[in-house]
């Protein structure tokens, strides 16, 4: 009987620690189950297998080693598995854009078909704001707001009341600028949140590479949403950021000025960006479908509000895969 009973006890103790082997690995896995393995890495690597002669035993040996994945044409990792978040992941999700910029036939189609790819919804106001009743209606049911402005100013003190409720409860706000006079609603409401605005009028039309040796050039390391990107496409003329001590440089265009800055503070999260044009200008130039949907996914700030922003689908798939590695 002793026997049996610590036998017993031994299989409960077994039990009980692999329960709370599988709640840590579920809720560990949960809180990153919206992103790729590679998340904040630039250059992703995958384990491949090398045949090599051995001159000690002088025979053809095998060994394990690592390799930059595949890349596409400009040299960034080729494929979704090395965007920021999983396909799907953000399904159910909506992004409210203030689209007040609609020349040279820019319709967002190309960030639309780019989102869609992470599960979101794009819901746009074309060429002018709604009255704000309708603006918080609107955003009470989107997980971030994208602001692309014109060249006058069309939002009012009304409209900044509703935005700021909605980027202090903790969502995500892109302000997009370009070149002057293209920033006039980007600075009023960027002023407005965080105290920064966009100024000039710099020629760009090249490819960045990851800021490297300290130089200002290029695109930031080791960020969400520079996941997978080395080489990213800076915009044609440029608006340049005004420094601030709460922004976090991410891209510096070719002249070494501050194109793109992210703001993340007190649990709220804004990306300020002085380049519009590439939203729908050489859109097939190096990076720039994986940098917005890499942006939207760090916008939604999973961080913050766990799984309530992340699909179903994709919670499910994860458990299933950590269940099945721990038995």
């Amino acid at each position: 009987m002793y026997g049996v009973k610590n036998c017993n006890t031994m299989k409960t103790s077994n039990l009980i620690i692999a329960g709370l082997a599988l709640s840590f690995s579920l809720f560990s896995t949960n809180s990153f189950a919206q992103y790729n393995k590679c998340a904040a890495k630039n250059v992703i690597t995958a384990p491949v297998q090398e045949v090599y002669f051995d001159a000690a035993s002088g025979t053809e040996q095998t060994r394990t080693v690592e390799r930059e994945v595949s890349s596409d044409s400009y040299g960034n990792a080729q494929g979704n598995q090395y965007d920021l978040a999983v396909d799907g992941a953000f399904e159910g999700q909506t992004i409210a854009v203030l689209h007040l910029y609609t020349g040279e036939g820019f319709d967002f189609s190309l960030p639309t078909g780019a989102l869609k790819e992470k599960g979101f919804s794009v819901y746009r106001w074309l060429n002018g704001p709604p009255a704000a009743e309708e603006l918080k209606e609107g955003l009470d049911k989107a997980c971030q707001l994208w602001i692309i402005s014109s060249s006058t100013q069309l939002l009012n003190a009304d409209h900044i009341k509703v935005i700021k409720e909605f980027f202090d409860a903790g969502k995500g706000v892109y302000i997009w600028g370009d070149n002057e006079p293209y920033y006039a609603d980007a600075n009023y409401v960027a002023k407005a949140l965080i105290g920064v605005e966009m100024t000039g009028n710099t020629m760009g039309n090249k490819v960045v590479d990851l800021m490297m040796g300290g130089k200002k050039v290029g695109v930031m390391p080791n960020h969400l949403i520079t996941t997978g990107l080395q080489h990213l496409y800076e915009g044609i003329t440029i608006a340049t950021l005004s420094d601030n001590e709460d922004l976090e440089p991410l891209v510096y265009g070719s002249a070494g000025n501050l194109v793109t800055a992210v703001y993340e503070k007190d649990g709220k999260r804004l990306i300020l960006d002085g380049g519009f044009t590439r939203l729908y200008v050489n859109w097939d130039t190096a990076g720039t479908g994986r940098y917005v949907k890499n942006a939207a996914a760090w916008l939604v700030n999973v961080e913050k509000f766990g799984d309530d922003v992340v699909s179903n689908a994709v919670m499910e798939e994860t458990e299933t895969e950590v269940i099945e590695k721990i038995h």
